[in-house]
């Protein structure tokens, strides 16, 4: 099976101060969110992807190239609107604050698979077609690479998170308890009989264990012995 990452964009120039960006063009990475990625892509440099797929709006391009500047080699780095940020409609580029005062807010945190964003898009929506694009691309990946391709893709945080939860067997209604921080890296094996999420939301590890074949598809009895 191929091995997916997972790598949430670096703060933001909204994320600092406290903007739901959405799909606004123009938000780059601040200063944090350089050094974020910088040591997000120091922590994958050991391990050699064979592509960068990333969300088609600059923070996460900008993510993406910090990746693919520590790598050895030539790799594909497509873009995909699958997994593009949600479209919040008309909450795009209002403060967070504000928004919490909103009717709509507290369905966002108990029951995100009832929410449509005014002028905008349905979570469950977001999460059926990013789910469909990760599935989709890792495929693809695992046929073309082999069941020992380890690739990155490069989003966002509630798309991340809904993937997650997909992977976990966790309705939508449940994603909010999953944290994924700026430059996060979290692991997702799809196989045969069931998704395999190896970690969520790490900001620091050695990551090199990558290199070695990935396991089969069967789940180790008792837990097995974890990777050298």
């Amino acid at each position: 099976m191929a091995t997916v990452l997972l790598v949430r964009h670096g703060r933001t120039t909204a994320n600092a101060s406290g903007l739901l960006a959405g799909r606004t063009p123009g938000v780059d990475l601040d200063r944090v969110g350089r050094e974020q990625a910088a040591r997000t892509a120091e922590r994958i440099a050991d391990v050699p992807v064979v592509a960068v797929v990333s969300s088609p709006l600059d923070r996460c391009r900008q993510t993406a190239s910090f990746i693919i500047d520590r790598q050895q080699g030539p790799l594909d780095s497509p873009l995909d609107e699958g997994i593009t940020e949600c479209d919040y409609g008309d909450w795009q580029g209002r403060a967070l604050g504000d928004l919490a005062k909103e009717p709509l807010w507290s369905v966002v945190q108990s029951q995100p698979s009832a929410v449509v964003f005014p002028g905008g898009e349905a979570m469950a929506t977001m999460q059926s077609r990013a789910v469909a694009a990760i599935r989709r691309r890792d495929a693809e990946i695992e046929a073309e690479h082999g069941p020992g391709a380890v690739w990155v893709a490069v989003s966002h945080g509630d798309i991340i998170k809904s993937v997650l939860a997909d992977a976990l067997g966790m309705h939508l209604d449940l994603f909010q308890r999953v944290s994924v921080g700026p430059a996060s890296v979290s692991i997702v094996r799809y196989g045969a009989h069931r998704p395999d999420v190896i970690a969520t939301n790490t900001d620091s590890g050695d990551l090199s264990w990558l290199r070695a074949a990935a396991p089969t598809g069967d789940a180790p009895v008792g837990g097995g012995a974890g990777h050298a």
